[in-house]
Parts: structure tokens; sequence; C-alpha cells
């Protein structure tokens, strides 16, 4: 039985970092089931042919360079009372401590005619090679379940394949958690240009066929079939991308405390079991905001989750200050950012709120090559405390996110943020007169004073 003082279970962003940090300071093993760590959000581009699959994988070296044992099993189950890891492969591992990085699998729905063939979650390679055997086959038609971001890019990548895709979703528009109502809508008109057709405010209830999925059943009534010339020939696939659930099945019937979420832990990774830590997309953790339970399933909060633990593991004493869920995306000509909460759900968690709108140009007005930009600002009406913020731009807007999630952090008032010191050039911003952040706040300001 091999001994090892710290054992990561899951070679995702989160066992990589901690690779780096850890590897060559500590006997340390990183367990992996799957043949590549994948860049995930990239798997898109690679269906649109934009990049070759190889190019979503992960070099092994990252872990094995950074002095860490790469194991390529998968935990069957852990023995936290003798410290062991027992893996599928046969072989068990001890540790002194041990840190759950296992991740999210995409979310089923538990409805009629789920276990058809062409029915898929979408995260892995095995799900990226499937749909592109698929499309290389007799597909023509695709529903894709879910206008979150993966949703969305994965259903232009198969528009731009030249297949007939319908996109649906409960809520009444795209990105939903991401961008309120008002701000979606040339988006919606954007995807329709592109291929897809968006069906909102509908449920898909059931999943009808023989051998394969042939109709899609909505709980409005509407069904979508996909239709075939010759009988028993599969010209259809449906693709869940309505969620995840983290990977935890291994650890049930242990004294692991877990919670509809994932794996609860405190703000220092911890667990209530001693040297057993937990991060990333299998945890349970709460916003930065409101300090309530919120979906943070990042990488971009799996990576400094895994730091914070990494820093304390060397004998520093660093806290996790929570979920911001700063996010990007690209619908057609447009790139699209948002940070904290949206109106809808900082209406939904109890908020008092006030909105700001902004509107300019991503150069000055005066170049041929400008292109329009606009920002929505959610203000605590109370505190005046900045919530969130959405931006829609037809150039990217990662660098503005990022910066108003900062000012969350930060628990910036609008009053501070109108006094934001920028910068302006020609060919990369609006006139000096005005910058779309601060005239968002302006307005709220306005109407805070009236």
């Amino acid at each position: 039985m091999k001994e090892y003082e710290i054992i990561v279970i899951g070679g995702g962003p989160a066992g990589i970092t901690l690779s780096k940090m850890l590897g060559k300071k500590f006997k340390m093993a990183v367990i992996r089931p799957e043949n590549h760590s994948m860049i995930y959000c990239a798997l898109p581009y690679a269906i649109e042919g934009l990049i070759t699959n190889e190019k979503t994988f992960k070099e092994d070296s990252l872990v094995l360079d950074a002095g860490a044992d790469l194991i390529r099993s998968k935990a069957q189950n852990v023995d936290f009372e003798n410290k062991v890891v027992n893996l599928e492969n046969g072989e068990s591992l001890t540790y002194e401590k041990l840190i759950i990085a296992s991740g999210a699998t995409p979310f089923m729905p538990p409805i009629p005619g789920i276990d058809l063939e062409g029915v898929t979650g979408f995260k892995t390679a095995d799900d990226l090679i499937w749909i592109e055997e698929k499309l290389d086959k007799d597909v023509n038609n695709a529903v894709v379940v879910g206008a979150g971001a993966i949703g969305i890019e994965l259903a232009q990548a198969l528009a731009f394949k030249g297949i007939n895709v319908n996109l649906i979703d409960m809520a009444g528009s795209v990105l939903p958690n991401m961008l309120d109502a008002e701000l979606s809508e040339e988006l919606r008109f954007e995807m329709t240009n592109k291929g897809v057709n968006f069906i909102g405010n509908a449920r898909v209830t059931e999943l009808r066929g023989e051998n394969f999925v042939e109709e899609v059943v909505m709980d409005s009534g509407k069904i979508i079939k996909f239709q075939s010339e010759e009988k028993g020939k599969q010209t259809g696939i449906v693709i869940f991308a309505v969620g995840m659930k983290p990977e935890i099945d291994f650890l049930k019937n242990t004294t692991l405390e877990i919670d509809k979420q994932g794996i609860v832990i405190n703000d220092k990774m911890e667990t209530n079991i001693p040297n057993v830590y937990a991060v990333g997309d299998c945890v349970q953790f709460y916003s930065g905001i409101d300090h309530k339970p919120l979906l943070g399933k990042l990488a971009t909060n799996a990576v400094p989750m895994s730091k914070i633990l990494g820093f304390n593991l060397l004998g520093q004493n660093r806290s996790y200050k929570g979920f911001f869920n700063g996010a990007a995306t690209k619908v057609g000509k447009y790139y699209l950012g948002s940070t904290g909460f949206t109106e809808k759900i900082a209406k939904e968690r109890g908020f008092d709120i006030i909105c700001g709108y902004s509107k300019v140009t991503t150069k000055f007005p005066i170049m041929p090559t400008k292109k329009n930009k606009q920002m929505k600002l959610v203000v605590d009406r109370k505190t005046h405390r900045v919530l969130g913020a959405q931006i829609v731009s037809g150039e990217p807007v990662i660098g503005r996110i990022d910066l108003l999630t900062y000012a969350i952090q930060k628990d910036s008032t609008v009053e501070e943020l109108a006094e934001l010191s920028y910068a302006s050039q020609p060919h990369q911003s609006f006139y000096p007169a005005a910058n779309v952040v601060v005239l968002a706040s302006e307005e709220i300001i306005k109407k805070l004073n009236k």
C-alpha cells in the first residue's frame, strides 16, 4: 500500500493548481480517472472546428513536472477512519491529508426517455467525441437544453456546422443567470441570425423514441420531431446543459458532511473531518456578497479556492471570501460578461435594489471601427453597496468585469464607483468626458437623491 502525505482526488484545475504549489514540498499524489484533464470551456470551439480536440487537453506534465505522482484510476471509496483511498483498479493508498477535488458532472433530469440513445450531457472528452461522431453520420438536428453559457456556445457551434438547432430554456430569456432580460434581447436575435432557434419559458418533460430519441416533448405540449426519410435512421440528438451536480457518489454513507450542492466546507476549505479538505465544483459554499449558499461551479472559483488551501498547507493563514461569479461568454458578434447578482437574483435574495444603465461606444464615436457597449449596474438601495454588473459589447469585456468584481469584493458603494479614475484613448474607449462605469453609477446616484 503506497503512502502519501497529501492525496488529491481529481485532476482538474484544482488538482493541477495544488500540484504546482505542493508537489515538490510533500510526497503527493493526484488521482485522475480521465484520459486527459480538459479545458472544458474550449469544447464548443473544438466542435465548431476552430481548434483541434487535442488543443483542449492539458498536459500530464503539469502534474508530473510539479513533483506529484499522477495515478490514472477512479476513487471507489474513502475510509476516513484509517485514512485510506481505495481505487477502482484494486489499489489502495494511505494519506496524511486528503483533498477532494472530484469536480462535477452534467445534471441529467429524471424524465421519461432520458436513457435513450442519442441523449447526453456535455463536459468530457467522451462527450466531445460522441457528438463529433454523430455529426459525421446522419445527424442533422440537435436540441440543446439549457441557455446558459455552455448551452449557448454549444448551440452556436452546432449551427456553424450546419445542424438545425433548437435551444430550450425554462427562463424567458437567454443567459438568465448572467443577464437580466432587457440586456439579453439583442443576443436572442443574434442567435436567430446564426441559425439557433430559441424556445423560452419551456421545460422538457419527456423524450420519445424506440431505440433512439426521435421526439422532444415540452410542458406546453409542443413536440420537436426529428424527421427521417428512412425508418430506423437516427437524425437527431439531445444535449443537456442545465447545470452540474457534484461528483461525490463515492463518498456516500460516510461521515463527511454533504448538503444539496456538495461537500460542506469552511472558509479554509476544511470539511467536518480533520485533515480532509475539499475545493472546486464538488463543494457547497456561499456568496461573498450576502454569505448565503450560492452555486459557483466555475474554474475561476476552483483555482482561487485551491490557492487558499495550498497557502494554508504551507503554513499561512488565509481565508476564502466567497463566490462572486465573474463570468463571460460570446454570442455571435457580441461579447458579454457579468459579475455578482443580476437584478432578478438580488431581488430573490431579499435585496431592495436600484439599477443604473449606460451606453457608450468601444472607441471614440468618430473612429470608423467603433462598436456599441452597454452596461447595467445593480446596487443595494439601503447601503448603496454595488451588488452586480452586466456588460454587452461589440468588443471583449473581461477587463471591465474584473474591475467591477473587485469593486464588489471590496464592498464598494455606488458613490465610490462614480469616483473611478479612468483612462481614455481613441482606439480603446469612449471620449474622456464619459466612462461606461461612471455613467451608470451617476445615474443611480441621481435616482437615490430624488
